[in-house]
């Protein structure tokens, strides 16, 4: 099984990211939460571009991906789930609670670390709010994050299946929680209980530095509550929001080559 696993990792992670991209860009077009001011054809090619250039520099620059390090830790015995049998529920939900805080303190160390921050910035940069954005992180990220994923995989010792869906949801996550969907308030409070809303991690796209620090959760909800980063609602309000990053928000910034050196550029006054 973890050898199937294994061999085809590539197959459902594409699978269910591309569902997850057509339902998400229907769901945009009929029930929107915020009327776009950029067109999808000013910013959907740089942002998928962005995208498959990450792709491409993680097969090419990282070894080994997540699951393949899965395997390695199993058939090495190592990770702290190796040093003893676990029920296979039980340890499939410890990895996967353990593989999302990590991205939580990620997310947060890219924030804080201003040599990380200046890679993140790209993804925050964007000056509108869609599936897109939740596609949008530069290639050093995308590479940072990779290792840092071997590593906590290889350290807690996580299944194969667990990461394998842990990566699946995690993508499938990034891009619901960037929707620009309208939900019930109903619902989006059922929700949040949960995992992370659109309406939840807008909050974190919002150009003000105190909003722009809250939210920090991609998949599961519960890390903001426990660490004390959780914020409800933007202050100026979801529709009035304003998105994006201080000294980026000039239309040319939407450009592909833009996106690629803003790590290298100080923001303009």
């Amino acid at each position: 099984m973890n050898d199937w696993v294994f061999g085809h990792d590539p197959v459902p992670r594409l699978l269910a990211g591309t569902l997850v991209f057509v339902v998400m860009a229907v769901w945009e077009l009929l029930a929107p939460r915020r009327v776009a001011t950029h067109r999808r054809y000013t910013r959907w090619p740089a942002n998928l571009g962005i995208f498959a250039a990450g792709v491409i520099s993680v097969r090419v620059l990282v070894p080994m991906l997540p699951v393949g390090a899965a395997l390695w830790a199993e058939t090495h015995r190592w990770g702290l789930l190796n040093l003893v049998a676990w029920p296979g529920g039980v340890e499939f939900v410890l990895a996967f609670v353990a593989l999302d805080v990590a991205i939580y303190l990620q997310h947060r160390a890219f924030h804080a670390v201003p040599i990380l921050w200046r890679v993140h910035r790209m993804h925050h940069a964007d000056l509108e709010f869609d599936v897109t954005t939740g596609l949008r992180f530069h290639p050093f990220e995308i590479v940072l994050s990779t290792v840092w994923k071997l590593a906590v995989v290889t350290v807690v010792g996580a299944p194969v299946i667990a990461v394998l869906a842990f990566e699946v949801l995690l993508n499938a996550a990034s891009q619901f929680n960037h929707g620009n969907v309208a939900i019930p308030r109903w619902l989006d409070a059922v929700l949040r209980t949960l995992v992370v809303t659109p309406d939840m991690h807008r909050v974190h796209h919002s150009v003000e530095d105190d909003e722009q620090n809250r939210n920090f959760g991609f998949t599961l909800s519960w890390w903001d509550h426990l660490f004390g980063t959780y914020r409800e609602a933007p202050r100026g309000g979801h529709t009035g929001m304003l998105l994006g990053v201080k000294g980026f928000r000039d239309t040319k910034e939407l450009r592909l080559d833009r996106l690629l050196v803003q790590p290298f550029r100080a923001a303009s006054s």
